[in-house]
């Protein structure tokens, strides 16, 4: 379920458009929870995800995580931006997990 979109310019010569969409979803049964993150601020990335398994609970959702989505909250926990904060929540989850993240798409102005 969408929550929210947004639509945000750049200050950079050649502008861009950058449309965000939030979703928020639980995930129930436990894990696998069939997803995989990468980057985050100690790595001086956003916190994205990389993988998602094919027929795994992300990818079952009515908006399925989707490679590039930027998790920001899980289990209503507004993250710092580190990886190793969200593994701990997403370990600490045992039968449901709530996530908050938004896909942007990014177009020329």
């Amino acid at each position: 379920m969408a929550t929210s979109n947004c639509t945000l310019h750049s200050d950079v010569s050649s502008e861009l458009v950058f449309k965000a969409t939030y979703f928020q979803h639980k995930l129930q049964g436990g894990a696998p929870w069939g997803f995989t993150l990468q980057g985050g601020l100690e790595h001086g990335e956003p916190l994205i995800i990389s993988k998602v398994e094919e027929g795994g609970k992300a990818n079952s959702l009515e908006q399925p995580l989707l490679v590039g989505d930027e998790i920001i909250v899980i289990n209503e926990v507004e993250l710092t931006g580190y990886r190793q904060e969200a593994i701990a929540l997403v370990k600490g989850s045992y039968k449901t997990l709530q996530l908050t993240w938004f896909f942007r798409i990014i177009q020329p102005f």
